[in-house]
């Protein structure tokens, strides 16, 4: 049957197949594939009966089973030239379109889609227009063939063979790589003279874009041609070179910088620096002095990690078993380090912490710096800058001095080989100041997160990103930090250990460390709990465990001595043999007295190793009202030794004390270890408890320490070190401590055994604690 008996014998009502992707066109013969049921059952029903089908495109190709609303209107019929069915249950097909038809009406849905169409009658005639219009589409189709669209020749040739409009502009629309939506409105165009102008627009745009993209290849082209002959020419170059024995080493060195400075990584602006100089560099004459200054900087910069990070562990619970593993206590520091983490894990981009360390020495202020680093799986940096007196030692010196250096920061961030290490910066209380300038005012641009992304060396000139290092900075005393300084830094103080923590430091790490040290198997040496509590209280006096572990460690030592020349058996060390080891005791702890006396009176106090008690004495002896003071007292003290003195002169009655005797009698405070310097205003009401006791008579109870300040008026006011001050009374085996009424607060950081051992009595007044410290009348 010809096409023309064909489309006379197009039917009313027609099985549909929808198109995904796919526009038909008349008189185009297409390959189809086929894997809808429905679509199926609709292929093989046009095989059963007359081998018609229409094919209308779906609006949306993710559709699965579209319905009326999601399929175009007009489409083509096609007769079903041959079906392959495949394995996998789909189906090939080879069809032809005939005619454009239009659905009128939607008939079934099931096994497949059935509708009614009506046949589009081509219209129009072939004018001179049209004529012209049919050449200029076919030379312009062999146009985008000529810039490159990959059109077959045999399609060229039949373009050019169509002598009907219409068909010319389907056949041409087909083999265009336009949208579906762009091709369904030429399919549904009727006027043949309108599809070839719609053809000819879309067609024009495509030429556009291969004009566009010839251009841009030739550049390309052009420039890569360029490049290869001037790296053609100068292999040719080194080959001759290389012939003759005269290598160029100059350009080689050249070409080697170039390498580094792309693989850097740097920023933009960095580079465009490096390779400016590297430019001056290859200029410059050899035996110029200027060439070993600017290799030097071009190492540098080529040597720092610009984007090289460690990968950061965000396992809080592994943090939290390495911190543990590496230190006891120190709880604030780790919870520090884990919110951190904690933070870091739900934010892509997180600046750096800036922790200070505060504490008396050998408390682990270093060592913990280690264990966050390796907790954080991070490399761990440390710069000491005790006596730093130098701006340059921070930020570097300028290029135009001989031997000129970047500062430690970029240098010790050089050595490490990545951008993201734990930085410590040791001491820096101790930095000082003189004519070369001020470090601390240096320090101030590396540790405040809000400028040291773009930290500036004075060597390298060009800006360093430190917003991905984790500072720690460490100091012993807080007061010599500049307050522009401390303000960048969140303060985390170390209080000391306490003699149950350093008991405990000593057993899980000191010992085990000192017997792996000296060699000891743990079956050759026991040192007993009462010999490191023997060592602690008699033989170190300190905040830390430094000279702790020297003690342990010389008991190894003569331990390890005489497994060499041949004892046997196991040495147990204890509290009473300490002595013939270390010798004498070095140190005697404060202990309450055998007795309650009149004019002593028990204090607490506070110091860089730890709490201790004293006993402040005061005597009476004839005179004119004279204060003596001694025991190098510091002038806090002594301001409030003054303080208790009035107090007592302007409650004298009340106490039961003779108005007068400011007139009769001088009064004597002293305070033992006359050698140590002492100040604080926290024992003025110890000192106003001894002078009341000597006044009245009344003895003080022995079992009775107390802390804190007086005023005038008999007001207890709050002190420091509350925690350290318990300890040490608990220590002494004292029974009931005075304390300010303010620093009840501060109880929470005691531990509980010793608040339920112990009496710990809150006051607010003077009365209150005389009442509490003075023995009944008749125990006088």
């Amino acid at each position: 049957m010809s096409t023309k008996d064909q489309r006379a014998a197009i039917p009313d009502v027609l099985p549909l197949i929808p198109l995904r992707d796919l526009i038909l066109f008349p008189n185009l013969v297409v390959p189809l594939f086929v894997g809808r049921e429905r679509s199926i059952n609709a292929l093989e029903q046009s095989m059963r009966s007359n081998h018609l089908v229409a094919l209308v495109t779906q609006r949306a190709a993710e559709v699965q089973d579209p319905g009326p609303d999601e399929i175009y209107d007009v489409g083509c019929v096609v007769t079903v030239l041959q079906e392959l069915k495949l394995p996998d249950g789909t189906a090939k097909a080879l069809v032809e379109g005939i005619q454009r038809i239009r659905i009128l009406e939607y008939l079934e849905r099931d096994p497949y889609l059935t509708v009614r169409v009506e046949v589009i009658d081509e219209a129009g005639t072939a004018d001179v227009e049209t004529q012209a219009l049919m050449r200029n589409l076919v030379s312009d189709f062999e146009s985008a063939s000529e810039l490159g669209k990959p059109i077959p020749q045999e399609v060229l040739l039949a373009a050019a063979a169509i002598e009907e409009p219409g068909r010319l502009a389907d056949f041409v629309t087909f083999h265009l790589s336009l949208k579906v939506e762009e091709k369904q409105e030429i399919l549904e165009a009727l006027e043949p003279k309108d599809r070839l102008t719609k053809t000819s627009e879309f067609l024009r745009k495509e030429l556009e874009i291969l004009e566009l993209g010839s251009k841009i290849q030739s550049r390309v082209k052009e420039s890569m041609s360029k490049t290869q002959r001037e790296y053609f020419l100068r292999e040719q170059l080194k080959a001759i070179q290389q012939e003759l024995g005269q290598f160029d080493e100059t350009q080689a060195e050249i070409d080697e910088y170039k390498n580094k400075i792309e693989a850097a990584g740097m920023p933009e602006p960095v580079g465009e620096k490096a390779l400016k100089e590297l430019g001056r560099l290859e200029k410059m004459p050899q035996a110029a002095a200027e060439t070993g200054v600017i290799r030097t900087y071009l190492d540098w910069l080529v040597g720092l990690p610009w984007n090289v990070s460690d990968e950061e562990k965000l396992d809080l619970i592994e943090a939290q078993a390495i911190l543990d593993e590496d230190h006891y206590g120190l709880e604030k520091v780790k919870e520090r380090v884990l919110e951190y983490l904690a933070v870091h894990k739900l934010t892509d981009h997180m600046r750096g912490p800036i922790l200070c360390f505060v504490g008396p020495p050998g408390v682990g202020k270093t060592s913990i710096g280690k264990s966050i680093a390796r907790a954080l799986n991070r490399k761990f940096i440390r710069i000491s800058l005790g006596g730093v007196r130098d701006e340059a030692e921070i930020r570097g010196h300028r290029r135009t001095y001989v031997g000129a250096l970047p500062g430690r920061i970029i240098q010790s961030i050089s050595q490490t080989g990545t951008n993201n290490p734990v930085f410590m910066m040791d001491e820096i209380d101790k930095v000082g100041m003189d004519f070369r300038g001020d470090p601390t005012s240096a320090l101030l641009e590396v540790l405040d997160p809000e400028q040291n992304y773009a930290f500036q060396d004075h060597y390298l000139e060009a800006p360093f990103d430190l917003s991905d290092v984790m500072f720690i900075t460490t100091a012993n005393v807080l007061d010599p930090i500049p307050p522009a300084l401390r303000d960048r830094m969140e303060v985390i103080h170390f209080p000391g250990y306490t003699e149950d923590e350093k008991l405990h430091i000593a057993r899980k790490y000191l010992v085990p460390k000192q017997l792996k040290e000296h060699g000891l198997r743990p079956g050759l040496l026991a040192i007993t709990d009462s010999a490191l509590r023997e060592i602690i209280r008699t033989y170190t006096r300190e905040a830390g465990v430094r000279n702790l572990e020297r003690q342990i460690a010389a008991i190894c030592r003569q331990v390890t001595r005489k497994v060499v020349e041949g004892a046997e058996g196991k040495t147990s060390v204890t509290g009473r043999s300490v002595s013939d080891y270390l010798g004498p005791r070095k140190f005697t702890f404060g202990l309450a007295e055998k007795k309650d006396e009149v004019g002593v009176a028990t204090g607490l106090v506070w110091t860089e190793v730890g709490g201790d008690i004293i006993f402040i004495e005061a005597t009476k002896m004839k005179g004119k009202g004279g204060l003596t003071l001694t025991g190098q007292l510091g002038d806090v003290m002594r301001e409030s030794a003054q303080a208790a003195v009035s107090w007592i002169r302007a409650n004298a009655a009340t106490l039961g004390i003779d108005p007068g005797f400011s007139e009769e009698y001088d009064l004597h405070i002293h305070v033992p270890a006359a050698a140590i310097p002492k100040d604080g205003p926290s024992a003025g009401i110890t000192m106003a408890t001894a002078l009341a006791s000597v006044l009245t008579g009344a003895r003080v109870r022995r079992q009775v320490a107390m802390t804190g300040e007086i005023t005038l008026r008999g007001r207890v006011l709050p002190i420091g070190g509350l925690k350290e001050k318990l300890l040490a009374a608990h220590r002494a085996g004292l029974q009931t401590v005075l304390i300010p009424k303010d620093n009840v607060r501060d109880l929470e950081l005691v531990p509980e055994h010793v608040r339920t051992e112990m009496e710990i009595v809150p006051v607010e007044r003077m009365d209150e604690v005389l009442a509490r410290a003075f023995l009944p009348p008749k125990a006088r």
